[in-house]
């Protein structure tokens, strides 16, 4: 097999910094045996290999890389995390809740020239055909845990420890997500980086405290789980406009759903602009100069991220610290409506379309006749998103086209650290996004 390109490899470093567990590599200027040690103390998956047996073919020289958000309350062991911290610090409910659903699934695709880097969110519902797992349609996130639960019972008999165990089936459940990916957007997967709910709380942590701006108050209070209602709530209560977050709160912020008019496709774009803070406070703070902080924020990294072992994680930190100029830009792929499925309201989408507009703003190819969808349907050319393509919400009805006016931004006499140009912006020309662009490089004001 070709080794896999530098070139592109080493503008992806803009992209690490990016992320929610991997940002803090870039923007340090460490020397090279200070990113040698980080490199030699972070978990290592070898899942990439079964992936690329079926992987689309690369129509470039650009690298693909998927982040992971695990919704697991297990560490790496397979043992509960404790039942005190868990629902008390985290109010993420018990051990059975959450499973291993990836609630989080971002594509980053840095182009081989050093341009605009591309983030896709893929929402977590989007009712899709696994590969690697059983080959059914599910939700997307549930590819992981049957993945996952397969390959236990089939390794239950060999004599393996707990640890052992948990590693190996995990290992399963990250080919299925990267393979169901693949699958469904028609692109190779270069990368990956998988975080779970205690990682990202450990780096929030490091970092806070982390400014987020609404556009509405919120209040989503705890419901007690029942016997006749799984409960739900964060316990988040914050005004409109900007707020500084510690890390409980931080991440109650990237997990509410309900009280929110799009539920989970609001928490999607909560994701996008908790990265764009992230990295923009790392910026405004100097984090370059404060050891302390730089040390912290790398043991984080060190216990609770999950990195492909093909990662070389030095060329990526080289050009970490170009990212906090504000060069991503993050899209919601768009649904087509809901459904309830086997008593599950899922995401319909069409697969047709959702691979044309991906090659479109990875600036590939499009045939220009229609492309026919999973169900031999044609879709029609994709038509400019502000005139045509409506934002689903969990209605009956269909919804509303989308307003063409752009979200607010952080105001700067709100906050002093708040930019004065907007990082967020419309959904990307000609192009049905699900609800609007969030770039990075300031403190986007999201629902």
């Amino acid at each position: 097999m070709a080794e896999p390109r530098t070139g592109p490899l080493t503008v992806a470093g803009r992209v690490l910094a990016g992320t929610l567990s991997v940002a803090v590599l870039g923007a340090s200027g460490l020397v090279w045996y200070e990113y040698r040690q980080l490199d030699s103390g972070m978990v290592k998956s070898g899942a990439l290999a079964e992936a690329r047996k079926n992987a689309p073919p690369h129509l470039d020289q650009s690298v693909n890389l998927l982040l992971i958000g695990l919704d697991s309350r297990k560490d790496m062991d397979g043992n509960d995390l404790p039942k005190e911290f868990v629902e008390e610090e985290l109010h993420a409910g018990s051990s059975e809740i959450g499973g291993y659903n990836t609630n989080a699934l971002i594509v980053l695709h840095i182009p081989a020239n050093g341009g605009k880097v591309t983030a896709l969110s893929v929402p977590r519902d989007d009712y899709v055909q696994t590969v690697g797992a059983d080959g059914k349609m599910h939700k997307i996130k549930e590819a992981y845990g049957i993945a996952k639960e397969a390959a236990e019972q089939k390794l239950s008999g060999k004599g393996l420890s707990k640890p052992e165990l948990e590693r190996q089936s995990r290992e399963a459940g990250r080919a299925a997500t990267l393979q169901t990916v693949q699958s469904f957007l028609d692109i190779p997967i270069d990368h990956f980086a998988e975080v779970n709910l205690i990682g990202f709380y450990d780096i929030a942590k490091a970092v806070e405290p982390i400014q987020v701006c609404l556009n509405n108050p919120v209040d989503d209070p705890i419901v007690a789980r029942t016997a006749t209602h799984e409960g739900g709530g964060t316990g988040l209560r914050l005004p409109a406009g900007v707020s500084s977050l510690d890390a409980r709160q931080a991440l109650s912020f990237v997990r509410q759903r309900h009280h929110l008019k799009n539920g989970d496709l609001d928490r999607t774009h909560r994701q996008q602009a908790f990265i764009s803070s992230v990295v923009y406070k790392l910026k405004q703070d100097g984090v370059v100069g404060d050891l302390g902080r730089l040390q912290r924020l790398f043991d984080a990294v060190k216990k609770d991220v999950v990195i492909d072992d093909r990662w070389n994680v030095l060329d990526f930190a080289q050009q970490a610290p170009n990212l906090t100029g504000g060069n991503v830009e993050f899209n919601t792929l768009p649904i087509t409506g809901f459904k309830n499925i086997g008593g599950q309201e899922v995401n319909t989408v069409d697969p047709g379309q959702i691979k044309r507009i991906v090659k479109q703003l990875f600036g590939h190819e499009v045939p220009p006749e229609a492309a026919p969808s999973a169900s031999g349907e044609q879709v029609a050319p994709v038509v400019p998103a502000a005139f045509a393509a409506p934002v689903a919400t969990r209605t009956t009805t269909p919804a509303a086209p989308r307003s063409t006016h752009s979200p607010r931004t952080a105001s700067p006499s709100t906050s002093p650290e708040a930019p004065s140009t907007g990082p967020t912006a419309e959904p990307t020309p000609d192009l049905p996004m699900q609800g609007p662009a969030v770039k990075a490089g300031g403190i986007p004001c999201v629902d």
